[in-house]
């Protein structure tokens, strides 16, 4: 048994030692970002969706996920500033996903009725952005059709319907942020 475990150490050093050596690497890994870049100005995102406040919820956690690089200086404008992140949220989407038996309260009971009713969501915002180092004519990253996606449960309650949704929306609004800036940073 002690033969057999020093062989299989050795096999997974050896292993090791040959894969790490060999060019074998995570892509994407590390930022690239030009060491001239030290303030990224990030404007409100217009929002052509017809989702209000949803422009300043993603504009703001852009922000703070720029932030959280610690690299940079971020402010919310594109003055004073080596580069802007530039955006516009050009869809929002709430699709009903799964569905249940409608019910319809008569008295103290509870009856089952033939109607469905949504039960589970799935919320999609669509984005054209573009990073940009100032006097460059050229961005340095862009996409325009940055998508992500989101589902919340409605639940038994349909009154609960907005603070799901809103959960949601937050939710998504900081993946989104988290996914954009490393797409933007790490060169994916």
């Amino acid at each position: 048994m002690t033969t057999r475990r020093t062989f299989l150490r050795a096999a997974v050093a050896g292993s090791a030692a040959v894969l790490g050596g060999c060019g074998y690497a995570l892509v994407g890994r590390g930022t690239v970002v030009d060491p001239d870049i030290k303030k990224i100005g990030v404007p409100m995102f217009k929002n052509s969706s017809t989702k209000p406040e949803l422009d300043s919820r993603i504009s703001q956690n852009v922000i703070e996920e720029l932030l959280k690089r610690g690299r940079f200086d971020v402010v919310p404008n594109a003055t004073n500033v080596n580069a802007v992140v530039e955006g516009e949220i050009v869809s929002y989407r709430a699709t009903p996903l799964g569905f249940s038996a409608g019910s319809a309260p008569i008295g103290d009971t509870t009856i089952t009725t033939s109607s469905t009713q949504a039960s589970r969501y799935e919320i999609v915002v669509t984005a054209k952005v573009r990073y940009t180092k100032v006097g460059a004519s050229e961005p340095i990253w862009s996409n325009d059709g940055f998508t992500f996606r989101d589902e919340y449960d409605l639940g038994n309650d349909p009154a609960t319907f907005v603070d799901r949704e809103e959960q949601a929306l937050e939710r998504l609004s900081e993946a989104f942020a988290r996914s954009l800036v490393a797409n933007m940073l790490e060169a994916f």
